[in-house]
This record gives structure tokens, C-alpha cells and sequence, in this order.
């Protein structure tokens, strides 16, 4: 049993470290529950191995050479869609979403936004779930890990931003 569950995860880590997949699917394929994968994760993830959980599944967090920022953003819930397009239109990765909740510090959302199609899926999960933003917990104020191509591309997202009145300035208003 012990062998069967160590040979599931060793099949699991080599299956994410190829493609993205949901808990859902990776279920499917080994004939186990959902949470049986996600236990899977977190032994994996104890053990070192580099797992993330995006908006579709989860992927191994391979090294690359793009460049990191931050950006601070303060948006309705309307306005989020526009701002994941603003990003990702300019070839940046929105790597996860950060609040600072005054009663448990810093809460982070892992979300591996890349793509339109990644777009659409936290759209549609948003709606069809009828979830609340991390950012609805601090009036709409929110930071973003940006992945991009180089520093001029992330100086262009936050100029876009800025245009669109989505970049937070921190003036009263």
C-alpha cells in the first residue's frame, strides 16, 4: 500500500513537471479521490519539490529568466477582468495576489495568470462561485508578483495601469 501510494506520487510529480493539471484530473488518471492528490501535494511539497497551485491546476515552479516586480493595485471587482487583460496583453505573469489582513498578516493567493485563457477561467470561477476577492478584505487594495519579459515591459504594465486608474497611488481622494 505504502509502494502503491509512493509510486502515485512519484507518477504525479512527473506528470506536473511536463503540464499543469487540476487535483480533479490527476484524480481521474490514478483512480483516487481529489483530496488524495491534494494530500499528495502537500507530501510533495513538504518533501522540497517546488509545486504551485494556480487558477488551473497545479505545475512545478521552474526557474526562468524573467523579470520580477511589484505592482500595488486598488480596483472594484468590475475592474479586475481589465486589469488581468492590461498584463497579460503585455506579456506579464500576474504570479499571485497579496493583501495584508489586519488580524492574520500577509495573505498570498498563488494564481499563475499567463494567458487569455487563463483569464477566462478565474473570470468564470469568480462568477460561477460567486467568491470574493482577497482584495474585498482591504477596500480593493492589493499587490501583484509580475513575471515579464524584461524591466521596460513591467514599467509599460504599470503605465498602462496607471492609465486605467487601477494602479494605486496612495493619494486621498
Amino acid at each position: 500500500m505504502k509502494k502503491d501510494s509512493e509510486n502515485r506520487r512519484n507518477k504525479v510529480k512527473n506528470d506536473l513537471y511536463n503540464q499543469q493539471l487540476s487535483a480533479s484530473a490527476l484524480a481521474k488518471k490514478y483512480h483516487v479521490s481529489r483530496q488524495t492528490i491534494v494530500g499528495d501535494i502537500a507530501l510533495l511539497r513538504a518533501q522540497g519539490e517546488p509545486i504551485i497551485a494556480t487558477v488551473n491546476g497545479y505545475h512545478y515552479q521552474k526557474s526562468n529568466n524573467l523579470y520580477q516586480g511589484i505592482i500595488v493595485c486598488q480596483h472594484s471587482r468590475q475592474q479586475t477582468r481589465r486589469e488581468l487583460e492590461i498584463i497579460v496583453a503585455a506579456q506579464g505573469q500576474v504570479l499571485d495576489v497579496v493583501v495584508d489582513h489586519p488580524l492574520y498578516g500577509q495573505l498570498i493567493g498563488t494564481l499563475g495568470v499567463m494567458t487569455t485563457s487563463d483569464i477566462e477561467y478565474f473570470m468564470e470561477q469568480l462568477t460561477n462561485d460567486q467568491a470574493k476577492l482577497l482584495s474585498s478584505l482591504t477596500n480593493g487594495i492589493h499587490l501583484h508578483h509580475l513575471a515579464c519579459p524584461d524591466e521596460l515591459t513591467f514599467i509599460k504594465i504599470k503605465q498602462q495601469l496607471q492609465q486605467a486608474g487601477i494602479l494605486y497611488s496612495g493619494d486621498e481622494t
